[in-house]
């Protein structure tokens, strides 16, 4: 479980009672995709016919542009934690990262789980032994691509919800 039990009112539209602006869930869907996208790499080599991740990235990129609705993206968000499902190591963190991606349009705090999932890839692809210092890249190549507007934000959500992620965010 990557969400904390209590909903955090700054990952909660400000129509539905939070502070969340859109053009920072925009923000946020964003960063995720690219964080999905920079590790999409592993799966597509080991399921190179299964497009559903790449769509899930496609789909939450399209939402920002308001080419498909939300529940669109929450479902190719579905379809690629599916696509998940069979698959083990890199390539199955890989796929989760892409469904989490695609599930921020329905609720923002999956922002952390596209990049948890995207930084897990990069550790289970490294060569033995390399999987803490890849880990570590890649959680500072995540953090090199925040908008300045998302920046406080995703890092305190990062040191709050580390715990629960695995404590991969510890870069």
């Amino acid at each position: 479980m990557i969400l904390p039990t209590a909903r955090d009112p700054r990952f909660v539209t400000i129509r539905r009672g939070g502070t969340l602006t859109d053009s920072n869930h925009h923000l946020l869907a964003l960063w995720a995709a690219s964080c999905a996208e920079h590790v999409l790499h592993l799966v597509e080599s080991a399921q190179p016919e299964d497009p559903r991740p790449r769509q899930a990235i496609e789909h939450a990129r399209a939402w920002v542009r308001g080419e498909v609705t939300m529940m669109q993206a929450r479902a190719a968000g579905g379809h690629a934690m599916s696509a998940a499902r069979g698959l083990r190591g890199a390539a199955r963190h890989a796929a989760y990262a892409a469904g989490q991606a695609g599930v921020v349009a329905h609720v923002a705090a999956h922002e952390l789980g596209a990049a948890a999932y995207a930084i897990r890839a990069a550790r289970a692809s490294a060569p033995e032994g390399d999987g803490e210092a890849a880990g570590r890249l890649e959680c500072r190549w995540q953090r090199d691509q925040l908008p300045e507007a998302i920046r406080e934000l995703v890092l305190d959500d990062q040191r709050l919800r580390n715990d629960i992620c695995w404590s991969v965010f510890d870069c």
